[in-house]
């Protein structure tokens, strides 16, 4: 018979990370029905943020690797929620951006998760626990900053 595991680690780094997990984790869960998977959600989402993107930026930025992305991208391409242009600057190289059906379905899934999560901030915490949340937001970008 095997020991038993050892407890969880309880300084702060861990105790930060599982918290951090466990709300990605459930945020996931809320999603929409018919939403987008996550990982084309995470593409739609870059190109926002960036703006147009060479897929091999976007891969490096999303930490994937190409191939996986090449998938995602040709799904995204054949829904019509990104297109491919030539870069302006290297006519060689194509960038892809983000078309207003793909605003519309990544701002229809972002919405629905922020509606429950604004939900559960309303119902379950007070102004000062909000504002201590909101705090924290600004903390954990810093944190996940590569800069």
């Amino acid at each position: 018979m095997l020991p038993p595991p050892p407890p969880p680690p309880t300084d702060r780094a861990a105790v930060l990370r599982r918290s951090v997990n466990r709300l990605a984790r459930r945020l996931r869960a809320e999603r929409l029905p018919d939403g987008l998977p996550p990982g084309r959600l995470g593409a739609l989402a870059h190109l926002y943020r960036e703006g147009p993107s060479t897929p091999g930026a976007m891969a490096a930025a999303l930490r994937v690797q190409p191939q996986s992305l090449t998938r995602t991208l040709a799904a995204l391409r054949e829904d019509g929620f990104v297109t491919r242009v030539r870069d302006p600057q290297d006519g060689r190289q194509w960038r892809l951006e983000l078309t207003q059906s793909g605003l519309a379905a990544m701002a229809r899934d972002v919405e629905h998760r922020d509606a429950w999560l604004r939900e559960r901030m309303a119902s379950e915490l007070n102004e000062t626990e909000r504002e201590v949340l909101r705090l924290a937001a600004a903390l954990l970008d810093r944190l996940a900053d590569d800069g």
